[in-house]
């Protein structure tokens, strides 16, 4: 319905068949629709990201997408005369979901590939879950993606106060659309009273409706916490609970994160994508999508730890002092000028080593509790 599938379309993925949009996406969905369905290999593509887009041009390809960091690597990993051999003009909706959404991403893919024949409205922003099987908001094939731009302070605080694009601290947002599914609800609600947010105000995304499964497989307790809740103000229910954050502006769900990984100093909240993509940003040596940020509990009050992997190519030489030195400083100054926090420690790791999932998402906690027991593997200038 939403992408607008038929016996006509062809579809292609490169997602692991074991995550939830490679499985409902890439093979249910080519099976319902009645068209083509090709699949790679994820490790083909992330050895080769050309190889995706060269298959999109073969297959005239109309239907094909991922996470986030799969159009980055596009960009980093495709040299210019490598898009110029390409033809990405059948691209209709070339979704974007499972993590989030830069309008950096966005802006740097269209501008980049344009040459090939990408259109900015082949982009297809959204939002979703296992548990909703699959899609929960998105906008319309063809629809241009929405940005809307935001006062980081006031995200700090949990409200998305509007902002214009040249004033300090100013962070650019991409929509997720709204409901793409008839008798399907999104509410906003605060995770702790249960009431419903205001327009602007960010709180838990809850959902229900058609696609929202029964619970999960054999665990009674977990299931009726995440799928029986109930708003306290009106008595709505029963919605699942997504554990993500997020707010409606101008119509348009914008996702802040997971509850699980917010960071909060000083009373503060901070989206740890937010930290982390100040950080790849910081210095060339950083891998770009490597880098996680989380908080520990130490000296009785919350601190901001920071780990990046460093580029394996990183020039060494040149420099009045230590590379990793050098590397830090500008991780500190980036955070600090951004977000107004220093971070309490600063690890650079070994290229290929932070804890991630099969999509390639990084698995903050799992850095988290490397950090603590001391398993991360440092980086060295050797």
């Amino acid at each position: 319905h939403v992408f607008q599938l038929s016996a006509e379309s062809v579809s292609l993925t490169w997602l692991p068949h074991i995550h939830d949009m490679g499985l409902i996406d890439g093979i249910l969905q080519p099976l319902y629709s009645g068209c083509p369905g090709y699949l790679m290999s994820p490790l083909m593509f992330i050895q080769r990201p050309l190889r995706w887009l060269q298959a999109i041009t073969e297959f005239r390809v109309d239907h094909s997408g991922g996470p986030n960091f799969g159009y980055e690597l596009c960009v980093r990993k495709v040299s210019p005369e490598q898009a110029a051999q390409l033809d990405l003009g059948c691209w209709r909706s070339a979704y974007n979901g499972a993590e989030p959404v830069r309008a950096s991403t966005i802006q740097q893919f269209s501008a980049y590939f344009a040459p090939a024949g990408f259109r900015p409205n082949a982009f297809y922003p959204c939002y979703g879950l296992a548990e909703a099987t699959l899609i929960v908001s998105g906008g319309t094939v063809e629809q241009m993606p929405a940005f809307a731009v935001f006062n980081s302070a006031g995200l700090a605080q949990k409200r998305a106060d509007p902002a214009d694009l040249a004033a300090a601290g100013a962070q650019t947002l991409v929509g997720c659309g709204w409901v793409v599914q008839r008798d399907t609800q999104i509410a906003i609600v605060d995770s702790e009273t249960h009431r419903r947010c205001s327009d602007g105000q960010i709180g838990e995304i809850w959902v229900c409706g058609p696609g929202v499964a029964q619970g999960y497989w054999q665990h009674p307790e977990q299931t009726a916490t995440t799928f029986a809740a109930y708003t306290t103000d009106t008595g709505e229910g029963p919605f699942m609970r997504t554990g993500d954050l997020g707010f409606v502006y101008a119509g348009e769900l914008f996702v802040a994160g997971r509850i699980k990984d917010l960071i909060i100093l000083n009373g503060r909240n901070y989206y740890p994508q937010d930290i982390e993509e100040a950080v790849e940003n910081s210095h060339t040596a950083v891998r770009p999508g490597c880098a996680a940020a989380f908080s520990i509990d130490r000296d009785g009050a919350e601190r901001l730890i920071v780990a990046a992997e460093v580029q394996p190519t990183a020039q060494t030489a040149g420099f009045e002092v230590d590379m990793a030195v050098e590397i830090r400083r500008a991780i500190q100054r980036a955070i600090v000028q951004q977000y107004d926090v220093f971070p309490d420690d600063v690890v650079l790791l070994k290229d290929r080593s932070i804890p991630k999932t099969s999509s390639g998402k990084i698995q903050r906690h799992a850095c988290r509790q490397a950090y603590l027991n001391g398993s991360l593997e440092l980086w060295s200038m050797s």
